[in-house]
């Protein structure tokens, strides 16, 4: 999906679960505002492979 898109599905609440849990998780970690500004390409490696982690812990919590 398209920055654009994304974005604005995102703020009509129209994502997925899984796409839910990347944006809570992006605003636990304070970089919301930048993704919404400027997509995911300009977080650094650090901050998406947090993410990322984050969200498998909790996808394994759920099961």
């Amino acid at each position: 999906m398209k920055k654009d898109k994304e974005v604005e599905a995102y703020l009509k609440g129209e994502l997925g679960p899984e796409e839910n849990l990347k944006y809570e998780i992006a605003r636990e970690l304070g970089v919301l505002d930048q993704v919404l500004t400027d997509g995911w390409k300009s977080l650094s490696a650090k901050e998406t492979g947090r993410i990322g982690g984050l969200m498998t812990r909790r996808k394994k919590n759920l099961l």
